[in-house]
């Protein structure tokens, strides 16, 4: 058993210990994850042009991505109040709770969406800056990579939580696959 498998007892909880999923797992089921917001992004975006009869993408720029960080704020919000997993963390047997092992609540949820921004948006913020000093546009396709900084934090920590999870008070737990008859 190596150490990213070892069980970590919750702080407010011993009387169980869980699973952290490794990085591979949270990896996979991120990028699982990217593909099904492509979808999601897409509908949002058509009904939105739809509504406001815009006809191209940069019209209505503002407003657009306002509206789209609405749409993925509320996926992410439905599922994880539904089961605390989206499709990819089913797929990855990986589950959101919070860490106290109860069910999520609405100032969690809302918080953990709003917390994951920050550092993917400071990577964005750098690769631009990088590229407009370096007068090289071709850096900002690197900004691709900038989601995966929230992994950053999770090398420093012993229970390789992301640190939108610590200051939402949830944390990600592996699952066992449920066993259909």
């Amino acid at each position: 058993m190596n150490a990213r498998s070892k069980p970590t007892p919750l702080p407010e909880q011993t009387q169980f210990s869980v699973l952290t999923p490794s990085r591979g797992r949270l990896f996979a089921s991120m990028m699982y994850e990217g593909v099904l917001l492509f979808a999601v992004t897409f509908l949002a975006g058509y009904l939105f042009d739809t509504l406001t009869q815009s006809r191209h993408g940069l019209a209505l720029r503002g407003t657009r991505q306002i509206w789209l960080f609405l749409v993925i704020g509320l996926y992410f919000v439905i599922c994880w109040r539904r089961s605390g997993q989206t499709l990819p963390m089913k797929a990855w047997h990986i589950r959101l709770q919070s860490t106290k092992g109860g069910a999520l609540t609405w100032p969690q949820m809302l918080a953990r969406y709003a917390l994951m921004w920050p550092i993917p948006l400071a990577g964005s913020a750098l690769i631009w800056v990088a590229a407009t000093l370096s007068a090289w546009p071709a850096f900002l396709m690197f900004i691709v990579a900038t989601p995966f900084l929230v992994f950053v934090p999770t090398w420093f920590t012993q229970d390789s939580q992301f640190l939108h999870d610590r200051l939402a008070g949830t944390r990600l737990i592996s699952v066992q696959p449920s066993k259909n008859p």
